[in-house]
């Protein structure tokens, strides 16, 4: 039956790749996970689909999950990041294991939003039973040699801190609704929904001078210092000294000039706790690598373990790469005997070759045009058995 239009096209925000876009998007996963190899990650799998309860206490009010019943009625979810399927994996079958545990992913995500890309594929960490500033470090500098080893030469990481923005709130006396509010407007870079929500707020001027201003302030090591300045609250303080404790060991690990303080970072997902930071490359108005601290998700799942990680969006990178030649096959396999035809095939490809059958009878000059249109550069009639 002919399928309508309808039919005929991919739902909004998900896309088809070439045989080309799959071996860079192949090439460049690869890379990645031979790299957290090397810093001793171990790579596990979590399921697509997840029970709305698992994923959903953590994005409340947030229409941006795939969902649906099974047959038992219960309300499924396709995964939208890998941070929580993963707390649940450690939660249920590794709850006994050897803490820290370093894991590592490479998956697709999905996410009902008005992005250009709903679906695409994701590689990160997890980092989980370390609270150490080292643990935080070790992270961000495995995002930042990740995205060096894909030969990107221009990119920037900003690193902050929630601990800065919560403890600044709960000194200006912000209530939580409008606290709210304006983690969300930062969170998605809405400096217009910021600056309506500052003004409209009726807290004192100096405090909504220092508001407007934290979404702008970054730079290096000196910025904390100003910030102490603003502040006297322990809560703040430890924050800050959190974050230059972090920022010093990025030095150590040889990164730090990849990496600059921005106050004005929030995690659009409300477990993170600590230290975060995105990372960013040109052309792209958002960002391609996300991480942070979430030290209160595992207690949800009866296993409370602080932890740290980051998601590198892989499948938003692909157009940032030149698009292969695709291999094809080295020798055309033809004759009048299939049987011939299909031993000869086993045999090459038993050698390592890569090799392509023909289907049906074929002459020698039809056999050359078609090696020649797949531009393979070799041709084999098993009759003549001969090369050419």
């Amino acid at each position: 039956m002919l399928r309508t239009n309808l039919g005929q096209r991919i739902p909004e925000g998900m896309r088809d790749l070439l045989p080309e876009e799959v071996i860079v998007q192949e090439r460049l996963e690869q890379d990645i996970l031979a790299l957290f190899r090397q810093w001793s990650y171990q790579k596990v799998l979590t399921p697509t689909l997840e029970f709305s309860a698992c994923v959903q206490p953590d994005l409340e009010q947030d229409d941006s999950l795939y969902k649906f019943f099974d047959r038992n009625g219960h309300i499924l979810a396709m995964r939208p990041e890998l941070t929580i399927p993963i707390a649940r994996l450690v939660s249920t079958r590794m709850r006994s294991g050897e803490f820290p545990l370093r894991l590592c992913y490479g998956a697709d995500v999905y996410r009902n939003t008005s992005v250009r890309h709903r679906e695409f594929r994701q590689v990160g960490v997890e980092l989980v039973g370390s609270n150490q500033e080292l643990a935080d470090a070790e992270v961000i500098a495995l995002a930042v040699e990740a995205i060096a080893r894909l030969g990107l030469k221009s990119y920037q990481f900003n690193l902050g801190h929630m601990g800065i923005f919560s403890g600044l709130m709960l000194e200006a006396g912000v209530d939580e609704g409008l606290q709210a509010k304006l983690e969300e407007a930062l969170a998605r870079k809405d400096m217009v929904r910021v600056e309506s929500l500052v003004r409209q707020s009726g807290l004192p001027g100096r405090v909504q001078e220092l508001l407007l201003h934290l979404p702008h302030f970054h730079g290096g090591e000196e910025i904390l210092d100003e910030v102490l300045g603003w502040s006297e609250r322990p809560a703040v303080r430890e924050a800050v000294e959190s974050l230059r404790r972090i920022y010093r060991y990025l030095y150590d690990f040889g990164v730090q000039a990849n990496v600059s303080l921005d106050l004005g970072i929030l995690r659009g997902f409300s477990y993170y706790t600590g230290a975060v930071f995105e990372g960013y490359v040109p052309g792209m108005g958002f960002p391609v690598v996300e991480g942070g601290r979430y030290d209160a998700l595992y207690a949800d799942f009866g296993v409370p373990q602080p932890a740290t990680g980051f998601a590198i969006h892989l499948g938003n990178l692909l157009e940032q790469f030149p698009l292969p030649a695709v291999e094809g096959a080295e020798i055309l396999v033809f004759g009048s005997n299939d049987k011939q035809v299909i031993h000869q095939c086993l045999s090459l490809r038993a050698q390592g070759r890569r090799v392509e059958m023909s289907l049906g009878t074929l002459d020698g000059e039809v056999a050359r045009k078609i090696a020649l249109q797949k531009n393979i550069s070799q041709v084999l009639c098993v009759d003549e058995e001969s090369v050419s």
